[in-house]
């Protein structure tokens, strides 16, 4: 049985610690630096979430081979066939899994074949026949988060104290909405470039707005953030405010409070945090009210600021879709929740 498997070591802390010299190479201490170098490099070829998820799409799928009473290791369509099959299906107290997160689990198990210097060949009709298949059957539209429109964020900064922690709440909230960021874009900041090692960008302040450079899901990308109509709703005062009285002039923008919510603490916040920021003030400001509170806590997330600027923001597409760092116009109109679909009528263009 391989080492890996049986050990049950993560492959990308495994690929990237034997990273060597070639035997044919003699070492010295300029090269041994650069293995190091090049470790830290292989370490960072992807986010950490990512790297958790695939870890833990390995576990499930080493852990289903051996209660089939196979092995993981080398790669064999036929089983992983089987075991696509078998997601979809459900069997036992397991429930069967959507179209999107058995593609995505497949992902993982190439990537983790990838990093044992294996091949998976997805075209191969024992895979491909078979999710095709499954797409055919079980896919559905995609299940979207509800936007937060404009009505609804001024609501939902309104519910906000104005202590340490109510500004830093209310400088997330309009920062993450007039930027379309995502929620680890947003904690990722730092106030100047270099300043942290595990920094996502840096921020700019200028009489017109705020310029925030970012290292994105999709690379780097500048997004602009003009001043509001007035400081009670404007981002860029909301972000001024927060740095002011927190006496942040270095490091991460967002940062943790004191229980008190009178100082700030020198730790960066979690991307978690947005998220359960969101729910929470969408629960106080009384936005869907008219629904039940699990209901309402399940419409909305992080990427639902994205979508209520998709959405809410009433200019040309292509100024949207470079806010949001989106390749195509295309995955920029998935996040507009109520636009004029109607707008171009080609029915009526074609002469009917």
């Amino acid at each position: 049985m391989d080492e890996e498997y049986k050990s049950g070591a993560s492959p990308d802390q495994d690929k990237s610690d034997r990273i060597t010299l070639p035997a044919s190479v003699a070492s010295s201490g300029t090269l041994d630096r650069l293995v190091d170098t090049a470790r830290d490099y292989a370490r960072s070829a992807a986010s950490e979430n990512t790297l958790k998820a695939y870890a833990k799409d390995w576990e499930h799928f080493a852990r289903w081979c051996r209660m089939k009473g196979t092995e993981p290791l080398p790669p064999s369509p036929e089983m992983i066939g089987l075991y696509l099959a078998d997601l979809a299906s459900g069997s036992g107290p397991s429930p069967a899994l959507s179209v999107s997160t058995i593609d995505r689990r497949l992902s993982g198990l190439a990537w983790n074949y990838a990093q044992r210097d294996l091949t998976l060949d997805r075209k191969n009709r024992h895979i491909a026949t078979v999710l095709a298949g499954i797409k055919r059957k079980h896919a559905r539209p995609p299940v979207q988060k509800e936007a937060i429109l404009a009505e609804d964020i001024l609501a939902m900064v309104a519910t906000l104290p104005f202590d340490l922690r109510g500004l830093r709440d209310r400088a997330i909230l309009l920062l993450g909405y007039a930027g379309g960021l995502r929620r680890s874009e947003i904690v990722s900041l730092d106030v100047h470039k270099d300043d942290t090692p595990d920094s996502g960008g840096w921020i700019e302040l200028f009489d017109m707005g705020a310029l925030l450079t970012l290292n994105a899901k999709t690379g780097w990308r500048e997004v602009e953030i003009g001043r509001g109509s007035r400081d009670q709703t404007c981002p860029v005062h909301a972000l001024e405010q927060w740095l002011h009285f927190a006496k942040i002039d270095f490091g991460p923008v967002f940062v943790g409070t004191s229980r008190d919510g009178k100082r700030a603490s020198e730790t960066r916040l979690n991307d978690k945090h947005v998220a359960r920021l969101i729910k929470r003030t969408v629960l106080d400001s009384s936005i869907r009210s008219e629904r039940p509170e699990k209901e309402r806590l399940a419409l909305f997330s992080g990427h639902s600021l994205r979508a209520g600027l998709a959405s809410s923001a009433e200019v040309d597409e292509r100024y949207v879709q470079k806010q949001l760092g989106h390749a195509s116009a295309e995955m920029t109109r998935r996040y507009q929740r109520r636009r004029d679909r109607f707008r171009v009528n080609l029915t009526k263009a074609a002469g009917l």
